[in-house]
């Protein structure tokens, strides 16, 4: 099976919950690396900033969605993260942050997609 095939059977057999469960994952690994990169290495610190930003970024304008959904409180709370989420990553990159908060963060946003937590509720 190539690798296209199987990410194509993935996408069909994963839930909406999974596949953000699965980026925030992703994106929060690129942070963690980032942070502990170099800190002159410029690139891998922006990428990994850039990516998040962008994650978050989607969130709220599918939370802008009138289809969405979501509670109006929760979308409201997704829209005021990922205002938190571009300022502090701006001052992650002018080096007035750290990346910890950020990470903090998308880890608490795991939580709640866990396939475990999902399960439960």
């Amino acid at each position: 099976m190539s690798l296209q095939a199987y990410q194509q059977a993935a996408q069909r057999a994963e839930s909406p919950r999974d596949t953000e469960y699965r980026l925030f994952g992703e994106v929060t690994r690129a942070l963690m690396e980032a942070s502990a990169a170099d800190p002159t290495d410029f690139t891998t610190r922006i990428k990994a900033l850039d990516w998040n930003r962008r994650l978050w970024s989607a969130l709220a304008t599918d939370c802008a969605n009138d289809g969405n959904a979501l509670s109006e409180q929760v979308r409201a709370s997704i829209v005021t993260l990922s205002i938190w989420v571009a300022k502090h990553s701006s001052a992650v990159m002018r080096r007035e942050e750290e990346f910890s908060d950020l990470i903090d963060v998308n880890r608490l946003i795991m939580q709640g997609l866990r396939p475990q937590a999902a399960d439960a509720a």
